[in-house]
């Protein structure tokens, strides 16, 4: 991260690393989809520890769960300083992303391979999540 990066105490402004959680979603829902993909919504967002200047941000980005024409994307980010090593998991946001076609309608998407015990329970989280957001919807009368 840059000086021009942060804010008046030094820590990275919360929409720079957003914006560079939202590129490696959308790179990795396109890897997944192999279609062009566009961003419906970001959960919540916990900053757990502050970025300083000078540190080197990680974003890793994994599709934890795949609907019809929808995928969840989970990032991880991390800040490592270059001089130390050190190592800090700053946040973990999950992405909703839909496939599309030319004319920009949602279209389906191929299912996960799950093979791994990990890979099962992280669909299963994905998809109570993706629950509790149509839930939510209902709830408030958002159009969904």
């Amino acid at each position: 991260m840059m000086p021009h990066h942060v804010n008046n105490l030094g820590h990275v402004f919360g929409g720079v690393i957003l914006a560079m959680v939202d590129r490696a979603a959308a790179v990795t829902a396109a890897r997944h989809s192999r279609r062009p993909c566009v961003t419906v919504s970001i959960d919540r967002v916990d900053f757990r520890e502050p970025i300083y200047a000078g540190e080197l941000v990680t974003c890793q980005a994994l599709v934890t769960f795949v609907g019809h024409t929808s995928m969840e994307i989970g990032v991880r980010v991390l800040a490592e300083n270059l001089l130390t090593g050190k190592e800090r998991h700053t946040n973990t946001c999950f992405l909703t992303f839909v496939a599309v076609d030319e004319q920009s309608r949602p279209v389906p998407v191929r299912s996960l391979k799950l093979e791994t015990d990990e890979e099962q329970q992280r669909f299963r989280d994905g998809r109570r999540r993706r629950e509790v957001r149509q839930a939510l919807a209902r709830e408030l009368g958002d159009d969904q």
